[in-house]
């Protein structure tokens, strides 16, 4: 093993003990505990940055908070609720087509499964990760561009696509970790682990980085 693998619980504890700052679309997906609510704002969330996304999660479920309440929302006014999140047209369709899906065929309930989730049309498996992790509190690991990259600066990982990370991080990381460590990691790239530039002078974990 690495350095960087042989202290994953140093470098972990490192991160949080920085409290780095989160943006409150972070801090609101932390609140739901809902699988649907997780589901929807994720998909708003794809491509578009925290900033955008959160004004637009509040907006839409002003609108509903369960697949039975978006069978009555019409598709302009979702959409209009949820611009400017990238392909917010699309993304109003999406939602309401899978709200109609969750009623008739799984009585409006999640299912508490990545192979139904990623059933849905346009549902990944971060976005099933996300939910099965943040919505039903089971343990997931959701791999977005952050922890692609960090466990990869970190050397806990030589993936090239996030699906690969995810399957070397359920072999690496204790189960202890699955259900936090998007937070941690996406919080921490948000602030130091920069996709561009990232602040390695500032990096609390910085001797263990293999960048």
């Amino acid at each position: 093993m690495t350095k960087s693998k042989d202290n994953i619980d140093k470098i972990i504890k490192g991160i949080k003990d920085a409290n780095l700052p989160q943006t409150e679309f972070v801090k609101l997906m932390e609140t739901f505990n809902d699988p649907f609510k997780v589901l929807i704002c994720c998909i708003l969330s794809l491509r578009t940055n925290d900033k955008t996304t959160y004004p637009c999660s509040l907006r839409m479920l002003e609108l509903g908070q369960t697949p039975q309440d978006f069978l009555t929302v019409n598709v302009d006014e979702l959409a209009k609720a949820i611009y400017p999140v990238g392909f917010y047209k699309n993304k109003a369709v999406q939602i309401l087509d899978i709200s109609k899906e969750l009623v008739e065929k799984y009585k409006g309930k999640v299912p508490e499964s990545i192979d139904e989730l990623v059933k849905f049309k346009g549902v990944g498996r971060k976005t099933a990760n996300l939910v099965m992790a943040k919505g039903f509190g089971l343990p997931a690991i959701c791999v977005d561009v952050h922890v692609h990259r960090i466990s990869n600066r970190l050397g806990w990982v030589k993936t090239s696509t996030p699906e690969e990370t995810e399957m070397a991080l359920r072999k690496l990381l204790p189960e202890k970790y699955w259900l936090d460590i998007n937070t941690i990691l996406v919080t921490f790239g948000q602030n130091i682990c920069k996709p561009q530039r990232p602040l390695c002078d500032k990096c609390p974990v910085k001797e263990y980085c293999e960048l």
